[in-house]
């Protein structure tokens, strides 16, 4: 269901003040050029509407180099506050028995239109600025590691960048994830 035009365009209002307050992010990228996309894709700004209700702060942090697409990502100082104290995924929550938390951070960027980043995105995103300095974010898991039980995360702490694993059932208070958003 497309936004109401007072929400669309509060919505638009935020986001082209925080792409021309950021243009280390996007360099040689026209937010007129992002607006026709936006347009032209409803259910985006729909994602974008709930990436920016959790606390995310979503930008523009490029072009997809195979289909053009721009890409969003959330671009807050620390995990989205809105999406934390989440396991990984659905199995994970049904295997809890106990103490569950309230959902999954994959089930949640599902219903919000998002993924989550994987590694290198992860990366990518803290080469244009470090996050996650005091939280961490739940990462797309490969197969073979979610098989085993466990989920990736990652973080910035003493100026490096880290990966990690946890078992996928485990929540923390400070630890939600961050979605990424092709248009």
């Amino acid at each position: 269901m497309p936004l109401p035009p007072n929400d669309r365009d509060a919505l638009v209002a935020i986001l082209a003040t925080r792409f021309a307050a950021h243009p280390a992010r996007h360099p040689g990228i026209a937010w007129g050029d992002v607006l026709v996309r936006l347009d032209r894709t409803p259910a985006a700004l729909e994602a974008l509407q709930a990436m920016e209700q959790t606390g995310g702060e979503p930008d523009v942090i490029g072009v997809d180099a195979a289909t053009g697409h721009v890409l969003f990502c959330d671009c807050a100082a620390e995990s989205p506050a809105g999406r934390r104290s989440l396991c990984y995924d659905g199995a994970a929550l049904d295997g809890r028995k106990e103490n569950k938390p309230a959902g999954s951070a994959v089930a949640m960027a599902a219903a919000m239109g998002v993924s989550l980043l994987n590694e290198v995105q992860y990366a990518a995103l803290q080469a244009l600025g470090p996050v996650d300095l005091k939280t961490s974010s739940w990462l797309s898991t490969p197969a073979d590691v979610r098989a085993l039980g466990g989920a990736l995360f990652g973080d910035c702490r003493f100026g490096r960048v880290f990966t990690y694993h946890n078992g996928a059932a485990s929540y923390y208070a400070a630890r939600g994830f961050r979605g990424i958003l092709s248009v």
